[in-house]
């Protein structure tokens, strides 16, 4: 195992308190959406809360909240307030209900998408964090409807969410980086497409042509106005695009996220009521919080402290990682570098350059496809240190498995 929570100082750090696609449309015509599928979404739905009276109670009985204070109790890292803020967002690949069409559903959701959204003093610019689906780490105890699942060593890191739920998802991430999660945001397939469709699509720019029947995508090179199942699909893509590997599938995550940041201030919903209602209605219908946000009323202060972040002054990375020798479809932290990464966010540090160099999620060029680039250089690292302990190289067949 190349990282676990030993990699991360005892020093810790606190927070706040708690198919083919259409042609793209005119820019007056540009769509608001979320840049984690979450709280930009929240701002745009919110910020008209009080407008929309009798729809307040219904919105409110729409939210769905998780106590992940009372289920993990004081066994957690020191919350000591400097004002930034640490935020756990998942993506859940559940296939039950409607979220069936997208592949058999095996026994139990898993943490399909991860990311640790690190908001610095003063909300204005964040780190992001992503987690691979696949990385093997130490699992610690969890307990999920009175049931206790032992701790694991060599899991995989989605497998935390499937044996604890949301629970077990933030004490899993707790261990590994030091760091207390503030706050807990989720979103599913099913509310994802719906949302994206309420906004009227997404613009984005291919640079490749993506065809994956797999995730249902079929586009061509140029520009989209993506509809929710191409959205959704855009996100999922494996098979569609780089090496086939998960890590290359993180950057495209990455690169769609930041073209929606783009839009969000040139969306006008504040003079059309019945859409900022649907709006309201659909993503709230579409997360699971934590307690201390599900409200509507939280949500909106939530969402109102982060509106002045944009793409240009958020930083997207992948969790420092190299592919198992043992196994080519999962890969392990890099400790050293991983540990820099903790590091730098219990100090509200930017995340530095060197924590990533030589790391196999920066080896691929995935995010390219659509045409912005993530990585914190300006480009994918041509690392000059020395392949220690596993190599970086992606597998033949692709680095991760698909349920």
């Amino acid at each position: 195992m190349a990282d676990e929570s030993k990699s991360v100082s005892a020093v810790r750090r606190g927070h706040g308190r708690k198919a083919t696609g259409r042609r793209r449309k005119t820019p007056s015509k540009r769509h608001r959406a979320l840049v984690l599928t979450a709280w930009i979404t929240a701002s745009v739905v919110l910020l008209g809360g009080s407008a929309l009276g009798y729809a307040y109670y219904k919105l409110n009985g729409n939210l769905t909240g998780v106590d992940i204070n009372a289920a993990l109790g004081t066994d957690r890292p020191d919350d000591v307030d400097n004002d930034s803020m640490d935020i756990l967002v998942l993506g859940s690949d559940s296939r039950a209900g409607k979220n069936g069409k997208y592949g058999r559903d095996e026994g139990g959701a898993r943490s399909d998408t991860a990311m640790i959204v690190h908001v610095y003093e003063g909300r204005k610019k964040a780190s992001v964090v992503s987690i691979p689906r696949d990385t093997l780490i130490q699992r610690p105890t969890c307990t999920k409807n009175d049931k206790e699942a032992p701790a694991a060593k060599n899991a995989m890191f989605n497998t935390a969410y499937e044996v604890g739920g949301p629970a077990c998802a933030v004490k899993t991430v707790e261990s590994m980086s030091g760091i207390r999660m503030d706050h807990y945001l989720e979103v599913d397939f099913s509310g994802f497409q719906n949302l994206i469709d309420v906004l009227g699509g997404v613009d984005i720019t291919t640079t490749e042509p993506i065809h994956d029947k797999d995730s249902h995508l079929d586009l061509e090179p140029g520009e989209h106005t993506l509809t929710g199942e191409q959205s959704l699909g855009l996100v999922r893509t494996r098979h569609g695009v780089g090496d086939g590997s998960d890590l290359g599938r993180i950057k495209l995550q990455q690169a769609f996220i930041k073209a929606l940041i783009d839009q969000v201030k040139q969306v006008g919903v504040f003079g059309n009521p019945k859409r900022l209602y649907d709006l309201a209605d659909t993503s709230t219908g579409a997360l699971t919080t934590d307690s201390d946000l599900a409200s509507v009323d939280k949500l909106l202060g939530f969402a109102r402290g982060l509106k002045g972040i944009d793409s240009k002054n958020m930083e997207m990375v992948t969790l420092p990682v190299q592919y198992d020798p043992n196994d080519r479809n999962r890969v392990l932290p890099l400790r050293e570098k991983a540990g820099q990464v903790w590091q730098a966010l219990l100090a509200d540090q930017p995340i530095p350059k060197s924590a990533t160099k030589g790391s196999a999620g920066d080896a691929t060029d995935a995010g390219k496809v659509v045409g912005d680039d993530t990585s914190p250089t300006g480009g994918p690292e041509k690392s000059a240190e020395p392949r220690t302990e596993a190599s970086t190289t992606p597998p033949r067949a692709g680095g991760g498995t698909e349920r």
